[in-house]
């Protein structure tokens, strides 16, 4: 992304043009490092977003309407004081400087006309959101930094507010005095940097590497092309039209993956990446770019405690799986001990107490062959050959146990990897509340003392429509799994990837009637939302509902059908996409 001096500069224009002369409705802070401001317009009402987060700061035109906290924070309490009821009269941003301010005409308490500023840094680790009074001293601010602290600039109450130190490199939108082309000859002849992104990073102010590359590229043919093997004048005038062009008409322009997730952005065109999009707005393009990013995050943190939980008690069955097959591979050489027990019996005659091994032919074996048995010293003959029996007769009966111990621990493994994959399909919070009241409701998670039991409103499952018209559900959880192949005509038809966890699918027919067009994009959303997403050639099995049962006892989304037939789908997010459309 290419969040820079420039691209914030386009943003600024996009605000004055649109919110000088708007007075402030509004104001709210949703997140620590977010504050909103509502502004009404003459034309509507537009929403200023401020985003100090070190991790992605900007400042734009925005349609989103995050969820608010109950009790707003003390800054936002401030901002309400000073600014609402406000009229915006300036916006300005220092040269070559990821900082902008905002000038208001207020009244004091006194009710008095007084100027307020709202200034906004950009940069990195240093992000700040500050209001200063008239002369300049801060009101408060975002972040504090205090006087000890090693930073070079403190922000508290009551200093003065210090400007970023200005940014000694070359500026674009200055005039040279030498003519545009002559300046770009001498950047390219001066020392620096070998390759040209480089020279043109380490030298020009307000530029992201981004759109370093994306110079280069027009002006030589390639991002990491090197100064020593260019023609200096065709690539100076080559750079002075692309800078020309571009920082007096900048674009919102976007390089998306084939699925539409913005990656990169900038106010040029990216070329880098291959083709490259132009978005309606500057507001409407950081919009979509964060908005995904963020929607990912969050729901990212939001599953990462019932993630991490089931990922703990699937390492634990693994381990506690392969203790259980250690000792049931024991069991199997039961059958030499009761063997040994008979030789010994036959032999009784032979042990002397105190010995620790007897020599006996092996009767069992056809070379009648001696083997060495050992024995308890302490112990008689016949308690000694009755100790091989008792061993032998614990293995038998530790075979059976063990073989319905591996067998419940593979049941619950494969119930917790299908949990595991409505996980990786969830999207929204409802779903991994969801799957957390399934999980409180199998005993894998224990309820908390505010979570009433019985109280949570089940969510709906997925519902599309197909190219007839049929309606197609898919499950959310197991539980609704089991609600939706329950709840179900008997005679619509189940649909479930073969031996590959997923969501139950149902096509719902029209008195047991169909058509393959419905039926073929029900496979495909049975084979998108399984553990086989990425694959191909998927094998979807399908059967009346009538067909599928679950057994007593089973865990949620477990069934078991014999009449079944199966389809063979490749999973298409683009089809996917259009049944949502249909579904919309």
């Amino acid at each position: 992304m290419a969040f820079d001096a420039f691209f914030l500069s386009a943003v600024l224009e996009e605000v004055r043009t649109r919110c000088i002369g708007a007075r402030v409705e509004k104001i709210h802070q949703p997140a620590r490092d977010t504050v909103i401001v509502h502004l009404r317009c003459q034309e509507g009402r537009e929403k200023l977003l401020f985003a100090a987060n070190p991790a992605a700061p900007r400042l734009h035109l925005t349609a989103a309407s995050p969820e608010n906290p109950a009790q707003p924070p003390m800054f936002c309490m401030l901002l309400r004081k000073h600014l609402l009821g406000a009229k915006l009269t300036e916006v300005s941003q220092p040269p070559m400087e990821r900082a902008a301010s905002f000038r208001f005409d207020c009244t004091d308490e006194m009710g008095f006309p007084v100027q307020k500023t709202l200034v906004a840094e950009l940069m990195g680790r240093t992000c700040n959101l500050y209001l200063l009074s008239p002369e300049g001293r801060i009101l408060d601010c975002l972040r504090r930094i205090g006087l000890d602290e090693s930073a070079k600039r403190a922000a508290l109450p009551g200093l003065m507010y210090q400007p970023p130190e200005p940014v000694m490199k070359l500026n674009l939108l200055d005039d040279a005095p030498e003519g545009d082309v002559q300046r770009y000859v001498n950047l390219l002849a001066a020392p620096g940097a070998d390759v040209l992104a480089d020279r043109l990073m380490d030298t020009v102010g307000g530029l992201s590497p981004l759109v370093c590359r994306e110079a280069a590229l027009y002006a030589a043919g390639s991002t990491n092309a090197r100064i020593d093997s260019l023609d200096v004048d065709t690539t100076a005038d080559k750079l002075s039209l692309f800078f020309h062009e571009h920082l007096s008409h900048p674009a919102p322009y976007y390089y998306a993956l084939p699925d539409g997730t913005p990656k990169q952005f900038a106010f040029c065109p990216i070329r880098e990446y291959g083709e490259c999009r132009r978005a309606e707005s500057f507001g409407k393009l950081l919009d979509m770019y964060y908005t995904v990013r963020d929607q990912k995050d969050a729901m990212r943190q939001k599953g990462q405690a019932v993630r991490k939980t089931v990922q703990n008690l699937c390492s634990r069955l693994t381990k506690k799986l392969a203790i259980q097959e250690k000792e049931l591979e024991a069991t199997y050489d039961r059958e030499r001990l009761r063997q040994l027990g008979d030789i010994l019996t036959a032999n009784l005659h032979r042990i002397v107490k105190g010995q620790a091994t007897v020599q006996c032919e092996d009767f069992y074996d056809e070379e009648m062959r001696p083997v060495d048995i050992p024995i308890s010293p302490i112990l008689s003959p016949n308690q000694n050959a009755a100790k091989y029996y008792k061993r032998y007769t614990k293995a038998k009966t530790a075979e059976k146990h063990l073989r319905e111990q591996i067998d419940k621990a593979i049941g619950e493994r494969d119930y917790l990897e299908s949990v595991q994959g409505e996980i990786a399909l969830a999207q929204t919070e409802a779903e991994f509340a969801e799957l957390r009241r399934e999980l409180q409701e199998t005993g894998y998670l224990r309820r908390s003392g505010k979570e009433k039991k019985g109280r949570e409103k089940p969510i709906a499952p997925r519902e599309f429509r197909s190219s007839s018209g049929l309606r197609i559900l898919v499950g959310r959880s197991n539980v609704q799994n089991d609600a939706l192949t329950r709840k179900a005509d008997k005679r619509d038809l189940w649909l479930h990837t073969q031996k590959i966890h997923g969501s139950h699918v149902i096509l719902c027919t029209e008195d047991g009637a169909y058509d393959d067009e419905s039926l073929h994009e029900a496979a495909l959303l049975a084979a998108y939302y399984s553990q086989a997403q990425d694959g191909s050639n998927v094998p979807v099995d399908y059967t009346s509902v009538k067909y599928v049962k679950k057994p007593a006892g089973a865990r949620p989304g477990m069934v078991v059908y014999e009449t079944y037939r199966t389809l063979y789908v490749t999973p298409d997010e683009e089809a996917i996409r259009r049944l949502n459309r249909k579904n919309k």
